[in-house]
């Protein structure tokens, strides 16, 4: 039987190389003296935030959470969030000012193989690109229930 090294904790360098040997690019940023990875899955940019820090290991955490915040363009048809949330499970969606928001976090605590990392890794690609096709055809649907109604309207 393979024994399997568990991560406890990670940190901006091995995030980085789990993000890279998986195709991505990334850029790393510091805020504050907050550290932040930036990537993109397929044009869609998005965000590697870091939780809560490990007691023991400097720059190292417990926890992180993929982010995408898209700028509202417009108005946002009632329920978009709502929706997604109440039809789908692991990533959540809000509202934050003039950004939809989708966060997805990822615990490591107690100690997960670096497969699991990369099992979350394509979930999180998964989602970001249900959230566009979502957003497609949400949008699609509002503006064809707008059209219907006003459709009613004249008739009337």
């Amino acid at each position: 039987m393979t024994e399997v090294t568990l991560i406890e904790t990670v940190g901006a360098d091995s995030l980085t190389t789990l993000l890279q040997d998986a195709g991505y690019r990334v850029n790393r940023t510091e805020q504050n003296a907050v550290v932040q990875l930036l990537s993109a899955s397929q044009g869609v940019g998005f965000a590697v935030r870091f939780g809560n820090r490990a007691t023991d290991k400097a720059g190292e955490f417990l926890d992180f959470t993929f982010s995408c915040a898209l700028r509202i363009q417009g108005e946002l048809p009632a329920g978009l969030a709502e929706r997604w949330n109440a039809s789908r499970r692991f990533a959540r969606l809000s509202v934050q000012g003039e950004f939809l928001v989708m966060e997805m976090d990822v615990v490591v605590a107690d100690g997960v193989s670096h497969k699991h990392l990369l099992g979350n890794l394509l979930l999180w690609d998964r989602l970001l690109q249900e959230l566009i096709v979502y957003l497609r055809d949400f949008s699609r649907s509002s503006a064809e229930q707008v059209a219907a109604s006003a459709d009613a309207e004249s008739a009337s």
